[in-house]
């Protein structure tokens, strides 16, 4: 025996330039029947919360799934897969669709050449499905935009629970982020972490989806900014704090990679705050009380 709820969606044009669109969406447990061989022309996340079973893709491999796993079904790849008969399996999946899926797949959030990943965890997943589900309610006139944010909180929370994913971080992403304004190249950084620099290129475009060098660019840049927003800091003392000692290659690095120039960038963000910025993260569900203004 199963059970299985499912909705699916027909997204016009405008919404496609929102770069996702959620085009179906399906809560299924128990001995379900077996999907395929088939292709399709979009993309499947398929959610096993409990139970387990197998995949064979085009190779003609069968792959065990065990729960918490994720199935990806991508567009021109032939697949078939099913629950195990004598147990079954718990199921959530979104069909999805937009241009921003080539982006999903090139920052490594997309797997077409692992089709089975294991999970940490399948609540975080299942919740933003949940989300899915309970916006197909009738008669919602934000169904389109409601269903296809949430494709790209599911993409970021798929990414989060890989098994292979550490909650804490990544360690060389951390020690990058630590080192960033340090003069050093990608090849003293990767020697610091026992690798060659193409080692800790594939390390860093793996969980990153970018270079080392872009990597350590957008930590320096992401504190140029604060710097240049929260203190009155001359530019070159920008510079030199994030690792530039030439102010005129920092100035012109910031602006062809932020579109404005330092300056601009500080007249139109600034706020200056003695001591600076805070780095303590406010919790948003417990804010701060500011007290009722006297009248």
């Amino acid at each position: 025996m199963y059970h299985t709820w499912m909705r699916y969606f027909t997204p016009g044009p405008v919404h496609h330039r929102l770069g996702l669109v959620c085009l179906g969406v399906g809560l299924q447990h128990g001995t379900l029947p077996t999907v395929g061989p088939r292709t399709l022309d979009h993309h499947v996340a398929v959610v096993v919360s409990a139970g387990g079973g197998w995949y064979r893709g085009a190779d003609g491999r069968r792959t065990a799934v065990t729960a918490p796993a994720l199935i990806w079904l991508t567009p021109g790849t032939p697949h078939h897969y099913g629950a195990d008969p004598g147990t079954g399996w718990d199921e959530a999946f979104v069909d999805f669709s937009g241009p921003a899926a080539a982006t999903y797949t090139e920052l490594g959030y997309i797997e077409p050449d692992r089709p089975v990943v294991p999970l940490s965890d399948a609540a975080p997943a299942r919740a933003a499905i949940t989300r899915i589900a309970r916006a197909a309610r009738p008669g919602n006139p934000l169904l389109e935009v409601e269903t296809g944010a949430a494709v790209h909180e599911l993409l970021v929370a798929l990414r989060r629970a890989r098994a292979d994913t550490n909650a804490d971080g990544d360690p060389v992403l951390t020690a990058l982020a630590r080192d960033a304004f340090q003069p050093l190249s990608v090849a003293e950084h990767a020697a610091r972490h026992g690798m060659t620099p193409a080692e800790l290129r594939t390390a860093v475009r793996r969980t990153a989806g970018c270079s080392p060098k872009d990597y350590l660019l957008t930590v320096r840049l992401g504190r140029a900014k604060e710097l240049l927003a929260a203190t009155e800091l001359p530019v070159s003392a920008v510079a030199r704090r994030v690792g530039y000692d030439d102010p005129a290659y920092f100035s012109r690095l910031f602006t062809r990679r932020v579109g404005t120039a330092p300056i601009r960038f500080r007249e139109q963000q600034g706020r200056s705050v003695p001591g600076g910025w805070s780095n303590r993260v406010p919790d948003p569900e417990h804010p701060p009380t500011i007290p009722p203004r006297s009248v």
